[in-house]
């Protein structure tokens, strides 16, 4: 495992408890290694080596830390893998008793253990994970209730009260290519290109470049799709301003549609501040995922709100730009508009 240094040290200040389990702290003037989040005294810079793993410390004649016990990151990983294993497999959602006594923890510390894995409690990861497959269900086949049964929930009503406001239009409407939903489009001109957005009554549901009416006609091949609202067109230029204007950019509502870990992806990358960005890793570790590169990689791609949801900001942990959808010319653009926007403004005070 190739480790970056310099992210690796921001980590270890920052007592980053999402990068434990992907590399030990070595410290050489005391000949111990830690997690990245041990809560001892920092060491010199100097003095601080990284290694992939505890053998790979121990074999350079470190001692594992007895205050933070860097060698059970390893068994706390397995046990969360075999807790969410289990939440898969199961009919209905085990409790946190069940999951704690499968493990081997009190389910206290589990219910901490998990949370800091995943991000999400363990009633939280199941329930997810049924509004997940139920998602799913929902565009493969026809038939809602059955959906809703096979997804895990118990019946209807609990399949509605929880995914209330989270398919941004109802699972029958979903299931039939946007059948009853009415959705607003243009494409106007930009600096960067044709742009389309695309969205209902509750947020912009869809941003893109160079593309026409035609993608949206193939995602909700049933939905209404109409031109001239005023409140569209209001939305519309809020949308416009903070493509061009990056540093005015207003909150804009959004009606998108994703995974559990899509969503928490996405919630994280319109946390970075424009003229920034973050690699893929940091945005995997930034989730409580940090083994999940590739994964945070997919989700970045599965946005279908450019700009708003800044995937944009996304780059290689060299530095390089790596993909873009609309192509690397637009993402260069967006990221030099940005960095110009910021550099532009005068500091505060």
């Amino acid at each position: 495992m190739q480790i970056d240094s310099e992210e690796a040290w921001a980590a270890v200040q920052r007592r980053d408890r999402h990068y434990d389990g992907r590399f030990v702290t070595g410290v050489l003037s005391t000949g111990i290694y830690c997690r990245p989040s041990c809560a001892a005294r920092h060491p010199r810079r100097d003095n601080v080596r990284f290694f992939a793993d505890g053998a790979s410390a121990a074999k350079a004649g470190l001692r594992p830390c007895r205050r933070c016990l860097p060698d059970d990151v390893s068994r706390d990983s397995a046990a969360v893998e075999q807790a969410i294993a289990a939440i898969k497999l199961a009919e209905s959602s085990p409790s946190l008793a069940d999951l704690a006594d499968l493990t081997g923890y009190s389910p206290g510390h589990f219910q901490r253990l998990f949370t800091r894995a995943t991000g999400l409690s363990p009633a939280a990861y199941a329930r997810a994970l049924r509004e997940e497959r139920a998602r799913d269900a929902l565009s493969d086949e026809g038939n809602v209730t059955a959906a809703i049964y096979d997804a895990g929930f118990s019946g209807p009503s609990r399949f509605y009260q929880s995914m209330e406001g989270k398919l941004g239009m109802a699972p029958s409407a979903w299931v039939r290519g946007g059948e009853g939903v009415a959705i607003d489009w243009a494409v106007v001109e930009t600096t960067l290109g044709p742009m389309l957005v695309a969205a209902t009554a509750k947020g912009v549901c869809r941003l893109s470049f160079n593309e026409g009416v035609e993608a949206l006609q193939q995602r909700f091949p049933q939905a209404e799709l109409r031109q001239g609202s005023a409140q569209f067109a209001k939305l519309l230029q809020q949308v416009v301003d903070a493509v061009e204007q990056p540093g005015q950019a207003q909150h804009i509502p959004l009606d998108v549609q994703g995974t559990a870990f899509q969503q928490k992806v996405w919630q994280e990358l319109r946390r970075i501040p424009a003229g920034e960005t973050r690699s893929y890793a940091e945005i995997a570790a930034a989730v409580g995922s940090p083994k999940a590169v590739r994964a945070a990689g997919s989700a970045n791609g599965a946005n279908n709100v450019a700009v708003l949801i800044p995937c944009h900001r996304v780059v290689r942990s060299d530095g390089s730009l790596g993909g873009y959808a609309y192509g690397l010319e637009i993402k260069r653009a967006l990221l030099d508009k940005e960095r110009d926007d910021r550099s532009d403004t005068p500091p505060a005070g």
